[in-house]
């Protein structure tokens, strides 16, 4: 009789429970965060006498009666379950009422990592790429925020609260850049950050791809691109420095209106002592682009 006693009890009140303010029983913690295959031990307490009191949950419900505190535990959490609800059926007005366990089993990602989206390859300076970072089995996703690195600098975040998966999913991010030749090498990775309240682990945990390292391809850019004008006198060195900036490096080509010296050295700096006056054009090229300098080296005029 005793077991069906208490199963009458239980479904007669359930016309009447209340839960919340004015529930008489007391969760501690109200609020719990557990890691993945941790355990768990969470104490209800009534708060005035009770007829049965006892957890509703999918793994480790228990009740007892007449008992005043009753403990929901298990030993390794690995299952994503409902969130369980202490209940107390009491002798006295409101007969039944229910307090719902904040829990939240959370796992950490298994692997994170950082490529380029729809390209390989070296990029080209001004053009607009993007990044992808996927992150795997992470949970819950709505505490995840993802947080983009270009160097020491954080550049985005992307946070996941509208989500409201409580098991394990994958996820991803997208970062649009427009690289510059100052770019060139750098280096970006994602960092997966989740931060599940004060209750939750402290610092909150995070796992951070690979650095994905940047090429970025831009034509030469001479450091001096003004024409330079030099004094010839017989014998003195002369330097032509035609020295630019730019990927793939430049290959250099020189040009003159001496027979004698159209085949200079393919170098960027010149230096000589036989060079005659006239105008040399220097060309510094690459897989994207040709620019030239100009060098006129003038004979001075005596007396001046």
């Amino acid at each position: 009789m005793g077991n069906n006693f208490l199963i009458w009890i239980l479904v007669l009140c359930m016309f009447y429970k209340v839960s919340g303010e004015g529930c008489s029983l007391i969760l501690k913690p109200s609020r719990v965060v557990v890691g993945f295959g941790e355990s768990v031990t969470v104490s209800c307490e009534a708060t005035r006498p009770v007829r049965v009191l006892g957890w509703e949950s999918a793994i480790g419900a228990v009740h007892t009666q007449e008992d005043r505190s009753v403990q929901w535990k298990v030993d390794s959490l690995i299952e994503w379950i409902e969130e369980p609800i202490c209940y107390g059926v009491f002798f006295t007005a409101p007969r039944q009422c229910e307090e719902k366990l904040n829990l939240v089993l959370y796992k950490t990602p298994d692997s994170i990592s950082i490529r380029q989206a729809n390209h390989t390859g070296p990029m080209v300076e001004g053009k607009e790429y993007q990044l992808l970072c996927e992150v795997q089995n992470i949970a819950p996703v709505q505490y995840l925020t993802l947080r983009w690195y270009r160097g020491q600098t954080e550049v985005y975040q992307h946070s996941f609260s509208d989500l409201t998966s409580s098991s394990p999913v994958q996820v991803s991010s997208i970062l649009v850049i427009t690289p510059t030749k100052a770019e060139n090498d750098a280096e970006y990775k994602c960092v997966a950050e989740l931060d599940l309240g004060p209750e939750g682990p402290q610092p909150p945990p995070t796992l951070a791809s690979e650095p994905l390292a940047v090429s970025v391809y831009f034509p030469p850019t001479f450091l001096s691109p003004e024409t330079e004008v030099l004094d010839f006198t017989a014998g003195a060195e002369v330097i032509l420095n035609c020295t630019a900036m730019g990927n793939p490096g430049p290959v250099y080509s020189w040009q003159s209106i001496h027979p004698t010296e159209e085949k200079m050295k393919a170098e960027a700096v010149i230096t000589s002592s036989s060079l005659l006056p006239g105008t040399y054009t220097c060309t510094a090229s690459n897989t994207l682009e040709k620019k030239s300098k100009q060098f006129i080296i003038k004979e001075k005029i005596k007396g001046v």
